[in-house]
């Protein structure tokens, strides 16, 4: 039991470190993965890292390819596109589930996050918050499958609005699709609050879509 724990630990550190170098475009798409390699940077055995991988693919960063091993993701038109219209249709479930069970508490962790949104100075600040802003939104909801599935399509999606960013120029600005969300629940307007979600996420996805 102790080295299965140990095991679990070093794999979600592996998985982390990995998973931030994908999201701000220090591992390139299709650039391999090769588990001797991870295994020796993090002094690990070759346990740990296949978890990693596992973890790392069910966030849509890396792919598992016949002959050509582990690689990071592709990230195009096409993956945008999916990972985008995945995410907008789990996250509002999962807020229509969550917003009847919104505290007094819970809307001011999700105005904490816009606020810190606000405030971001570096595109890594502004993307922190962001995660933390949809987190928030939804982590009431009590369905912890999904909860871990938007997890993973909200990493993937900050890998496509970092490299958006990177392109574009990234500079500090206010999210008023997020306080128009946040108004929404404060006025228990469930589907005001579900249909400017979708669109805030579905804009997102126009954004970060290559120009052809």
């Amino acid at each position: 039991m102790k080295d299965a724990d140990e095991n679990s630990t070093v794999a979600a550190r592996i998985t982390e470190a990995i998973a931030e170098r994908i999201i701000a475009g220090t591992l390139k798409p299709d650039a391999p993965l090769r588990q001797d390699h991870v295994a020796r940077e993090f002094a690990s055995s070759h346990v740990p890292v296949r978890e990693a991988f596992r973890q790392l693919e069910a966030q849509h960063l890396v792919v598992a390819l016949p002959r050509r091993g582990v690689r990071v993701a592709p990230l195009d038109a096409t993956a945008i596109r999916e990972i985008s219209e995945m995410r907008a249709a789990l996250e509002v479930v999962a807020l229509r589930h969550a917003a009847p069970k919104l505290t007094q508490a819970h809307l001011a962790k999700i105005e904490l996050a816009l606020i810190e949104g606000d405030n971001a100075e570096t595109l890594q600040e502004f993307e922190a918050a962001n995660r933390a802003f949809h987190q928030a939104l939804v982590a009431p909801c009590g369905m912890p499958r999904l909860l871990a599935s938007l997890d993973g399509l909200q990493r993937a999606n900050s890998r496509a609005v970092f490299a958006m960013a990177r392109s574009a120029g990234w500079r500090p600005r206010s999210n008023q699709d997020h306080r128009l969300i946040l108004g929404a629940l404060r006025a228990r307007d469930i589907e005001q609050a579900s249909g400017l979600l979708a669109r805030h996420i579905q804009t997102i996805e126009r954004l970060s879509v290559p120009a052809a």
